[in-house]
């Protein structure tokens, strides 16, 4: 009897499919932001978001540090994680970590009505109050490449069209 194929080793080989991440996304309201300032200082943050196509869009306020990171295009992480409440494991909560480049989107332009439309749909009345101050800017989040995990040893590549690439890592973990 054959014993080098294991379980673990199937399910590297055997991808979560691509609707997985998607639904990630679709099940969260808001995208935990990682930002580093011109001293390369971290801040994480949040914001509420929707996604266009491959662009997540967030509308964010200068009175925010994460906000001059962003629009400074400095580099920018964006995660997407299992609420703690849902998850069987903690240590292995479903994540999708993205890297992005990002941009700002012009006041009153089409995409910028577009995309607070949008907001609004999404997040509510709030929106039309925010996006009418002026210390508040559209910033949208480009994916580059990113990660998925969804369990132990089950981590994986991401391209910048939120498609799984391949298995991240062909060594399981050790014990000591």
């Amino acid at each position: 009897m054959d014993h080098t194929n294991t379980p673990d080793d199937a399910q590297k080989k055997a991808k979560p499919l691509a609707p997985k991440v998607k639904e990630l996304i679709a099940s969260t309201k808001s995208v935990i932001l990682a930002t580093v300032d011109a001293d390369g200082n971290p801040n994480s943050s949040y914001a509420p978001f929707v996604q266009v196509d491959n662009t997540f869009y967030i509308l964010v306020s200068f009175m925010a540090r994460h906000t001059k990171n962003l629009a400074e295009g400095r580099k920018t992480s964006m995660m997407f994680i299992e609420d703690e409440s849902a998850t069987k494991q903690i240590y292995a909560r479903e994540r999708l970590t993205i890297e992005a480049t990002t941009s700002q989107i012009e006041r009153d332009s089409d995409n910028w009505n577009n995309v607070i439309a949008k907001l609004k749909e999404t997040h509510g009345k709030v929106v039309d109050v925010i996006s009418e101050m002026k210390d508040f800017i559209l910033i949208a989040l480009h994916p580059t490449k990113g990660s998925y995990v969804n369990g132990f040893g089950s981590a994986y590549f991401v391209d910048e069209n939120l498609e799984i690439l391949e298995h991240r890592n062909d060594v399981n973990h050790q014990s000591k």
